[in-house]
């Protein structure tokens, strides 16, 4: 599975440019689906037969996209100006290396050179109006020549392991869960599952909407990578998680309060099968449940996530111990929705 969330962290999928992410995941999935759909949001649904008949009853599901950037100018000089798509800090993007479009022409962020900045702009953090994307482009016909207005860019960065088993990559959010998801696809289940391979929900849980929509679950369990602080510096009561305590199970977040009886459920599962979990202890962030939970008459939803430092960074880093955990609970959550 490691070579899995590697081989999709190294793919290109900034939110509603998610083509890259989803041929790979299909790809994968097609020898073990019994039936498998594209969306007109550009979701992808699988379903996969296990043991017992059960229909719809439980939806897995899990974001395609990452977050990135898109291109809303080009300069006479041949530069992109350009805004964030998702939720990104200024402060981690100067000087990153980022590909644009889907031909992935490399570029950097650059910045007014240090020598011309003020006292007072060294004082505030860049915001992404003074910054650009430099592709060598000589000027701006140069430039339209390999790219155009609305051209997605997303970091360019390795995925590899280092330290104590840690995973170093761009996209962690959420290729995880699409990593555990396409585990699980290709394993054999003791219940049908609907897999929902989900897009847009960086920019507002876009995708989640209208696939819960269409599947209808009595169940969701949403797998996720969600924020970890445990740096220096960072009290206790605001390190949200910890890596290397194993997954996340979540009772509340900024956009759901979740279902009370489905998170016992996960943690008498993780304590009866000696997997280590966690909760956040600071309330933040927020993942398709929110949508889900809300779709129709209302989902049962949960949410199971890979704790990461650095989120939404060309560097984001995760323990591979969680991940292998986080695989195992979803197993024995399946199994024990079968058994209910």
């Amino acid at each position: 599975m490691l070579n899995m969330v590697k081989e999709l962290c190294l793919l290109n999928g900034v939110s509603s440019g998610e083509d890259a992410v989803r041929d790979y995941l299909m790809e994968r999935c097609r020898p073990y689906a019994a039936s498998m759909k594209v969306d007109a949001l550009g979701n992808l649904i699988v379903f996969k037969r296990g043991e017992k008949s059960t229909g719809n009853k439980l939806m897995l599901t899990a974001h395609m996209d990452e977050v990135g950037f898109i291109v809303n100018d080009i300069t006479e000089d041949g530069y992109l100006k350009f805004a964030p798509v998702g939720g990104i800090d200024p402060r981690v993007v100067i000087g990153k290396r980022v590909s644009v479009g889907p031909g992935r022409i490399p570029g950097a962020i650059g910045l007014k050179a240090y020598h011309l900045v003020s006292d007072e702009e060294e004082k505030r953090v860049p915001d992404f109006e003074d910054l650009y994307i430099d592709i060598g482009a000589k000027d701006r016909a140069d430039a339209e020549a390999v790219t155009a207005l609305g051209a997605l860019a997303a970091f360019e960065s390795d995925a590899m392991e280092f330290g104590s088993s840690m995973l170093k990559a761009k996209a962690l959010d959420d290729r995880v869960g699409c990593a555990v998801m396409l585990k699980l696809i290709e394993e054999e289940l003791p219940m049908d599952c609907t897999f929902v391979f989900s897009v847009q929900e960086e920019v507002g849980t876009r995708g989640a909407f209208g696939a819960a929509f269409s599947v209808t679950p009595e169940i969701a369990l949403v797998l996720e990578g969600t924020t970890a602080a445990d740096l220096p510096g960072t009290d206790a009561h605001r390190r949200v998680t910890a890596l290397g305590n194993g997954p996340v199970l979540s009772f509340m977040d900024s956009g759901t309060i979740y279902d009370r009886g489905l998170f016992e459920l996960l943690r008498d599962l993780a304590e009866q099968h000696h997997i280590p979990w966690q909760s956040k202890n600071y309330t933040s962030g927020g993942n398709d449940s929110s949508a889900i939970q809300r779709t129709k008459e209302g989902v049962r939803t949960a949410a199971l996530s890979a704790p990461v430092r650095y989120l939404h960074t060309p560097s984001s880093v995760a323990c591979i111990q969680d991940i292998h955990q986080m695989h195992t609970l979803v197993k024995h959550f399946i199994e024990a929705i079968a058994a209910s």
